[in-house]
């Protein structure tokens, strides 16, 4: 890893941290979740609470990078500073992967108060192999979110993307089953969810904490959502990239 990439990390990151609304976004989302719809009704049920963590963790990871990166690139694609960078002689790799760092940091921030208020009111519980695969399956999940906020940021200008962010989150959220039990979900749900990223995402997370089988069909869509955003970001990026600097 260059330093001209840790560099742009922490300039992005000292942004971030700068704007306090920000950082008080990405972690009061996930915890009020919790504490709405985890707390008073699955707390005391060890499998119940485990579960939910789990779906409360991809909510998480989900409401980061998305928005993150949805709303961060947008931004930034509005600033003169963006645009100077990218003429630079060691082009856009080093600021984008600085990005991708910001968003992994911003990412743990967001599962910190999740995992804090699992262990203090709910009866949630895990095994260390079963917290060393959720780590794992945090990493996989953050992958299509972070490329679908890649997708918004640098196809969209700052208004736009800000609304087609919330639209793409709350029908994820709730058809792809984070909202719900995994044992008996409604019925548009069961429909729907396997053809969902976030079902994938988080019926790996389940997998990993929990014994729990994943849907075939939930992973092989899972990679296919992963292989098209990532061939949706680069047409998204080459496409502001000719439109900006013809």
């Amino acid at each position: 890893m260059s330093a001209l990439t840790l560099t742009h990390a922490r300039f992005l990151l000292l942004e971030t941290v700068r704007v306090p609304v920000a950082l008080i976004g990405t972690l009061f989302f996930p915890a009020a979740a919790m504490l709405f719809f985890v707390v008073p009704f699955a707390s005391d049920d060890p499998v119940a609470a485990t579960y939910a963590t789990a779906s409360m963790v991809t909510f998480a990871v989900m409401t980061s990078n998305l928005f993150g990166h949805g709303v961060g690139v947008a931004a930034d694609r509005a600033l003169p500073w963006d645009a100077y960078t990218r003429t630079l002689p060691a082009g856009p790799g080093p600021r984008f992967a600085g990005r991708i760092i910001v968003g992994l940091v911003m990412t743990v921030a967001s599962l910190l108060p999740v995992v804090v208020i699992a262990a203090l009111l709910t009866d949630a519980s895990t095994t260390p192999v079963g917290l060393l695969l959720g780590a794992g399956a945090v990493v996989v999940a953050a992958v299509p979110f972070t490329l679908m906020g890649l997708v918004v940021g640098y196809g969209l200008p700052m208004k736009a993307a800000l609304a087609v962010a919330q639209v793409l989150f709350f029908p994820l959220a709730f058809f792809g089953g984070l909202m719900s039990s995994p044992i008996n979900p409604p019925g548009i749900v069961q429909a729907v969810a396997p053809y969902l990223p976030t079902r994938g995402a988080v019926e790996l997370m389940w997998a990993a904490v929990a014994d729990y089988s994943p849907d075939p069909r939930s992973l092989v869509m899972l990679g296919v959502w992963t292989v098209a955003l990532a061939g949706l970001a680069v047409l998204a990026y080459r496409h502001d990239e000719g439109r900006r600097f013809r």
